[in-house]
This record gives structure tokens, C-alpha cells and sequence, in this order.
């Protein structure tokens, strides 16, 4: 760990942008560093969650709450007030991780600047659904980049990047172990980053990807795509939006937990059939076997299950 000068000895004041659940270790480790005070964390409001629609506030603002960590919320960052606010607080730094919005330049020229720490190997899935985005790829290998915010769109110089191998896991799954990767990440780089001994260095101009925020109508599965393909989508669109399919009279199956297995003599894509005694759905180039399934109103079922209790459900049709 890097000796910061004697002038800068004092903990820097410093600000934590985030919301979601990826941000919550990372706030954890921020506000245990003894280089930095985290003198405000700024997450979004509170939202109706559930079918009571209970206001209920992000992971980062309970967690801030339980440390003891002053909490700021707004739902315009942009907001000349808001602004006024975090600057008033005389930040040296600002941390952000799974925040959700574009951080105003009057943040960005700080005295060590505004650091984010994003779920993927960048320039590669920069944008809102970058964990998703590697496992609907295939990716063999994601990561966590730290970077220095400029105003683009992940698109700031990097600071350090740890790489992780990508399995088999859900999006879920992989979110928080980037998170555990990120904490560590930035443990590690922040008392070299604030003695000055970290240069950014700007991002490679070719492998830039973009995604995109997720749309509830993602979940509907293509019953003419490849069979990996459909595989990797109920991972990475657990727990939303959900994958299913819909047969023609309006029965739609939500998928929980798939494999791949190939495809058999007189298979045409999208119909139920049994394969070892289990259900499995045809697709494009194999059959998507249906380990996890679940039907409207009811309780998560292995496929077995479902085809004792329906097994008129064999050679049904899905909707493309």
C-alpha cells in the first residue's frame, strides 16, 4: 500500500454514487479505508416494491443507513440543487458504481477526480446491462474495469482492470462475484490512485460494444434460435426480465433453469417433448432441456414434474 504525502495525510473527503446491489460491498470496503471519509453517499430515491407496492429504499441507501453514512437522494442528478448539495460538502473524490446516471462535468473536475468502477473489461459492454450483455455473448472472460469518469458513457480513461473467467454462472450469480472483485479492486488502487502513482490510460479505440437497458418483452425466447443461444438467455435474464414462452391457446411457461442437448430425427423448432422422461422445447439447431419451469400463479417445478401432471403438454406448439 502507497505512503500518501504529509499534506495529504488527512482522509480525503470523498462521495459515493449507487444504487443497486452491485454497489453495496463496494460502499462497505470505501468506508472502512482509512485514506478517505465518505462524507455523503447519493443513491436514488425510495420505490414501491412488491404487490403492496411498500416504498422501499436501494440496497446502497439501507446499506449507507446501517453505517451510519449520511444519504443523499435524488432522482435528477443533473439537478442544479442536487449539485449544489454534493459540492457543498467540498469532495476531493467521488466513487460511483451501479448508479444509473450520467454524473453533471461539475462533478467530474474534483481534486482526484470521479472514479467508476464498471462490471466488464472495457471498451467491451460499456453501458446499463453490461453483466447480462457477457453472458448473452458467450464471453469466455468479463472483469471489472475502475476508470476515471469523463462525460461520455464509460468511455473514460482506465485506471486498472482485474479480469475473472466466466462460467456457466447467472447473471446474478455474477454480479456478485464482480462486486467482490471490484471492492478488492478498489482497495487496492485507491491509496495509489490518491498519492498520484496511478496514470489513467485511455481506453483502446477498437472492441467498443454498447448495451442497452433491459425491456420486459426481452423474456419472450425464440423457439428458431439456437439452443445455446436460449440457454445463455435464461441465465442472464434471471431474475429480470425472466425468460418464457407462450403456446398458441395462451399457456406461458417461465423458464428457470435450462441445458442444451442435441437435436433428434423429425425435430422442427418450438415444440414440447420429452427427452429422458424430462420436458425439453426444440429449437433451431438442438433442444432446450427444461430443468426449472414455472406456470402462471404457480410454484417452481423441475420439468419431470410438469410433464407427470400435463403430459398433454407434449407437442404443443410455442409462439416464434
Amino acid at each position: 500500500m502507497s505512503d500518501r504525502s504529509t499534506a495529504e495525510a488527512r482522509p480525503v473527503r470523498t462521495v459515493f454514487l449507487g444504487s443497486g446491489s452491485f454497489a453495496v460491498p463496494i460502499l462497505r470496503r470505501l468506508s472502512a479505508h482509512p485514506s478517505v471519509e465518505v462524507v455523503a453517499v447519493v443513491s436514488a430515491p425510495p420505490r414501491p416494491v412488491g404487490r403492496r407496492q411498500v416504498e422501499t429504499p436501494t440496497p446502497v441507501h439501507a446499506t449507507a443507513s446501517e453505517l451510519g453514512l449520511e444519504v443523499m437522494t435524488t432522482a435528477r442528478l443533473r439537478d442544479p440543487a442536487a449539485i449544489a448539495d454534493i459540492l457543498g460538502r467540498a469532495p476531493g473524490l467521488i466513487v460511483l458504481a451501479d448508479y444509473g446516471q450520467i454524473v453533471p462535468a461539475e462533478l467530474l473536475d474534483l481534486p482526484h477526480g470521479a472514479l467508476n468502477l464498471h462490471p466488464s473489461v472495457l471498451p467491451r459492454h460499456r453501458g446499463a446491462s453490461p453483466v447480462v450483455s457477457a453472458i448473452l455473448a458467450g464471453d469466455s472472460e468479463t472483469g471489472v474495469t475502475l476508470m476515471r469518469m469523463d462525460a461520455g458513457l464509460d468511455t473514460g480513461p482506465i485506471v486498472a482492470t482485474e479480469r475473472v473467467a466466466l462460467g456457466d454462472e447467472t447473471a446474478p450469480a455474477l454480479e456478485a462475484r464482480l462486486a467482490i472483485t471490484a471492492a478488492d479492486l478498489l482497495e487496492r488502487s485507491l491509496d495509489p490512485w490518491l498519492a498520484g502513482e496511478l496514470k489513467p490510460r485511455p481506453q483502446p479505440g477498437e472492441g467498443a460494444t454498447l448495451t442497452r437497458p433491459l425491456r420486459r418483452s426481452d423474456g419472450r425466447l425464440d423457439p428458431a434460435a439456437p439452443a445455446i443461444d436460449l440457454e445463455r438467455t435464461v441465465r442472464a435474464y434471471l431474475p429480470w426480465p425472466g425468460t418464457f414462452v407462450e403456446t398458441d391457446d395462451g399457456m406461458r411457461l417461465v423458464i428457470l433453469r435450462a441445458a442444451v442437448a442435441p437435436a433428434q430425427p423429425g425435430d422442427r423448432p418450438g415444440v414440447f417433448v420429452s427427452e429422458d422422461g424430462s420436458l425439453a422445447l426444440t429449437t433451431g439447431d438442438g433442444r432446450l432441456l427444461l430443468h426449472q419451469v414455472q406456470l402462471a400463479g404457480g410454484r417452481p417445478m423441475n420439468g419431470t414434474e410438469l410433464l407427470r401432471g400435463r403430459p398433454a403438454i407434449l407437442g404443443r406448439a410455442v409462439r416464434a
